[in-house]
């Protein structure tokens, strides 16, 4: 029979730019097909290294959040009451010295008084720097609230993390586990590396408490009861330890486990390295039997190594890790009903593990050398690979849960190793070559280094002469050490309670504290308009940029429109958070494939606009001439050190171009717009593994400038640092806690991973909320952007609350029922749906769908905004009075991260509302009403 001639493959457009997606934090290369000046299509760019062509929902829904309607069309300035939407147009020159006359004031008296947070933004090495330069104390990005004890934890243990700072291997692995891990992040690579691992066979074991996304395909789904992720892993630790099964070779080479402890107690140095002259951490010599730096070449320490001195015996670290975590505490018969996994199912797990990464090992003959100058012919892996995220982060034992993870790898000889987890770059680089967070605040001047880094000890905590938190936030203090990314969640409580001072302007992108991006959502967005005494604002001033008219932007005095993404430039930044791949260094930007049709900027070129007006250094020179037009000027031209700028491809060597370090090139953005908007580094064959230990691979980051010189380091599966705070709660040294923080910083801060039940569990009664709340955020959405775009909100359009089956049951509950969902802090009453594929005690819904009415350019009466709902209603920054007097952070207690998987309620069923309760009055846009369809022609 005669068939159509169809065409498969028309012609959709009239050119193509490639830029970097902004849907989500996956950055991919897209191909953005123009027809008559504007977006036709967007599809996946097959040469970029991060997505090789694959797209998601979200990535080709662009073209929706491009053409949004909530998109802000001009800068304004408020004229109604805080939280109404009443605003009134004005030009940029008057946005520009509004925000001028109050910062300068600042800037010259008292810097600290501006607290400037940025949530989901991608230049996070810019705003800091401009935060830097300003000279205020209290910048942080939204890390805190986020997983910063995943990479917290990571960077203290082995020098990076998962995700942005490692992968699987996935050529290689055959046996894959992930804990805590949603749909929202990383989605391209992970589901790329999914099929790959599925297309030769690799097992899959999933651990979560839901089944969803990646848990759903996983070959083994374990359903574990929220919060005790930690104990189950050192379960499996028990279990390796007795049966053997670790990789004592790679132990002894590439971990501090043969370091040598101080063992006196009566020592002010009482569980601390022991040091040579040089500082160096010493081990047993296994040839000499003597003590020796570990790092020294030929050494072979050893990892039973003691030694004994004045009748004290001082033991290398593998000592207490085997004491520890052979105890019976640890047993899966003690484990099991605690983490609700059978003690068989744990013990078939680890010795599922086990045999995968030592009897099914893998050679790879690559010849490589060592720190110490020892020559190995091959490259052995273990092809045991871990990835983990927000679900055994968002904790308040995370922090210790993420080590356990981190340290359950490193056992087993299954970091930088084939099969197992490897490091992309810049990473991996250990906690001391970051830096220490700095905090001087001085009038006129910038602040005296970078706000965030990582702390070694209690002198390096931000704290005034009287011991009182010198950031508005409280990080770095007693209450949380090691807050390396700052507690974005904790800025507006504390500025609204004067603790520790009062601030004048608050300055936000991205970031959505009206609404989805804060705890206690109904009393920050009272915070934001209360009044004192004289009827001024509590919180005086509040700048705000944002590209689309969110929740938040009703609270704002002055908002500074942005772009969307396909409109600006950006750099993705070795310098920042780069998109680099395990065998290559690799950047990338956005620029302007379209130009804005409305009267809108890119904030980072604002700052630099605002920068220049304040004459800050770094960005105008000693005359106040601008050094930078705009972020493009400064992308290309800005040197954070001689020869090192925001992109490492196409720079200026003494020969022409070349990659890495070199002077600036005026054409570096056209180079990278040629080559379809990234740059990839491949790292030489001999370097792509052991990349802490291997002098290949510590020679090349030195001539692509990631280091200044090489700098090995063991791993830290004793913590030291932690060690020092420890010893500080019990009484040593110069710098002392308070007395209320001595027994919670002794008991949490320990130098090897514990596990302790969740601190709210002390502060509520778990008979009365007996069921876990969880949220997660679907593959679909990207944080709030996503459920105002019109193809994603076809998805996705309103969040139901998921039952397990044995609370749909035990409530008598059927398809359309309603639930009354109460806290300790609130309630709410909301859809519910029955999921059988869910912990028994565990109900959780989608994140960041629930809308209010008014924001968005929603329709009042939008599902997102009558039947949508969060849970953050039900969650507060403090845990519940326990009557000592005292309101605890509900958060993790060694770096702040926001405990919001902590949460527990209790169920009953209800009576259907009109909508979902809470529900507040509709804000007032700036923006007009949404039309009834979203139509647009760009082809003929």
């Amino acid at each position: 029979m005669a068939q159509p001639q169809l065409d498969t493959s028309p012609h959709v457009s009239d050119e193509i730019r490639k830029t970097t997606c902004y849907m989500c934090a996956c950055r991919c290369g897209i191909n953005v097909h123009m027809k008559d000046g504007k977006v036709a299509y967007i599809e996946g760019n097959r040469d970029h290294p991060v997505n090789k062509g694959v797209l998601c929902a979200k990535g080709s829904a662009g073209i929706m959040q491009h053409n949004a309607p909530s998109r802000l069309r001009a800068p304004l300035k408020r004229v109604g009451p805080r939280g109404s939407g009443e605003f009134e147009e004005i030009t940029w020159d008057e946005a520009l010295e509004m925000a001028t006359s109050w910062l300068q004031p600042l800037r010259d008296t008292a810097p600290e008084k501006l607290a400037f947070f940025t949530g989901r933004d991608q230049s996070q090495s810019f705003t800091g720097f401009w935060a830097q330069q300003f000279g205020t104390p209290n910048f942080a990005a939204h890390g805190g609230f986020c997983s910063v004890n995943m990479a917290t934890a990571g960077i203290y243990t082995m020098g990076g993390a998962f995700w942005e700072f490692g992968s699987p291997d996935w050529e290689h692995t055959k046996l894959f586990m992930i804990f805590g891990v949603a749909e929202d992040h990383d989605s391209n690579p992970i589901k790329m590396g999914i099929g790959r691992l599925k297309e030769r066979g690799a097992k899959v074991i999933g651990v979560n408490p839901i089944r969803s996304g990646y848990n759903a395909v996983a070959d083994e789904w374990i359903g574990i009861t929220p919060g005790t992720d930690g104990l189950f892993i050192m379960s499996l630790i028990h279990c390796l330890l007795k049966a053997g099964k670790i990789d004592l070779d790679y132990l002894a080479r590439f971990t501090n486990a043969p370091v040598i402890l101080n063992g006196d107690p009566k020592s002010p140095d009482y569980g601390l390295f022991l040091r040579d002259e040089n500082g160096k951490p010493q081990v047993i010599d296994r040839t000499t039997g003597k003590l020796t730096a570990f790092d020294k070449p030929g050494v072979k320490p050893d990892l039973t190594g003691h030694f004994r001195k004045a009748g004290v015996t001082h033991a290398a670290v593998m000592h207490k890790i085997a004491e520890r975590y052979l105890d019976p505490q640890y047993a899966p018969e003690v484990i099991g009903p605690k983490t609700g996994i059978e003690p068989a199912r744990i013990r078939a797990i680890a010795a599922e593990i086990a045999h995968t990464a030592f009897e099914q090992a893998i050679t790879i003959d690559q010849p490589w050398t060592d720190f110490r100058g020892d020559h190995h012919e091959t490259m052995v892996g273990r092809p045991v690979s871990f990835h983990a995220m927000r679900g055994i982060s968002a904790h308040s034992n995370g922090f210790q849960t993420c080590r356990a993870l981190h340290i359950l790898q490193i056992l087993l000889g299954a970091v930088e190793t084939p099969g197992g987890m490897r490091f992309k770059p810049p990473y991996p680089k250990p906690a001391t070559a970051h830096p220490k967070p700095h905090f001087k605040a001085t009038p006129g001047a910038p602040l005296d280094g970078p706000h965030l880094g990582y702390p070694q000890g209690p002198a390096d905590l931000a704290l005034d002469a009287a011991g009182n938190p010198i950031r508005i936030d409280k990080a770095f203090t007693w209450e949380n050490p090691l807050s390396a990314h700052g507690l974005m969640h904790m800025v507006i409580s504390n500025a609204h309670a004067g603790d520790p001072y009062k601030i004048d302007t608050l300055f936000l992108y991205m970031a959505n504290m009206a609404w989805n991006s804060s705890m206690n959502t109904r009393a920050v967005m009272q915070m934001l308009t209360d009044t004192d005494a004289n009827g001024d604002y509590v919180i005086p001033r509040i700048i705000y940029s944002d590209a689309y008219s969110s929740e938040m932007v009703a609270y704002a005095d002055l908002i500074l429109p942005d772009t969307t993404y396909l409109e600006r430039h950006d750099c993705i930044s070795l310098l920042d958070r780069p998109i680099s791949e395990p065998d290559a260094a690799g950047d990338a930007i956005r620029w302007p494939v379209v130009e804005p049709d409305r009267d809108v900027r890119g904030f980072q070129s604002v700052l630099i606009d605002l920068a220049n007006r304040m004459q800050l250094p770094g960005f105008t020179d000693e005359h106040g001439a601008p050094l930078y037009e705009d972020y493009a000027d400064y992308i290309q031209n800005h040197q954070r050190k001689p020869g090192i700028g925001p992109l490492a491809g196409w720079r200026l060597g003494e020969h022409g171009l070349t990659h890495g370090r070199g002077e600036p090139n005026i054409a570096q953005i056209d180079s990278y717009i040629a080559n379809g908007g990234f740059a990839s580094f491949h790292i030489p064959e001999g370097a792509q593994y052991y990349k802490p230990w291997n002098t290949a691979y510590q020679d090349w980051a030195v001539q692509m400038g990631l280091c200044d010189a090489p700098q090995p380091y063991p791993f830290q599966l004793y913590v030291e640092p932690l060690r020092k705070f420890q010893a500080a709660a019990e009484g040593k040294g110069l710098h002392q806690p308070p007395d209320h923080l001595r027994e919670r910083i002794k008991a949490t801060m320990d130098p090897l991973p514990i596990w302790y039940a969740p601190l709210s569990d002390a502060h509520e009664d778990p008979a009365e909320f007996p069921v876990h709340a969880l949220t997660q955020r679907p593959m679909a959405m990207y944080h709030s952007w996503g459920s105002q775009n019109a193809w994603l909100r076809q998805i996705h359009g309103q969040n139901p609350l998921y039952l397990p089956t044995f609370w749909w049951e035990k409530l008598g509950l059927t398809d359309g029922d309603w639930v009354r969902v109460t806290s300790s802090h609130g309630e709410i009453t909301v859809p519910a749906a029955h999921m059988a594929a869910l912990n028994r005690d565990t109900v959780w819904t989608w994140n960041a769908i629930g809308k209010r009415k008014g924001a968005w350019a929603l329709d009042p009466g939008a599902p997102e905004a009558t039947k949508g709902f969060l849970l953050n209603h039900l969650i507060h920054e403090l845990l519940p009075p326990k009557g000592d007097g005292l309101r605890w952070s509900n958060s993790d207690p060694i770096t702040g991260q926001a405990a919001w998987f902590d949460l527990r309620v209790r169920l009953e069923k209800s009576k259907a509302p009109g909508e979902s309760l809470p529900s507040f009055t509709a804000q007032d846009s700036p923006v007009p009403k949404p039309p009834n369809a979203l139509r647009w022609k760009v082809a003929p």
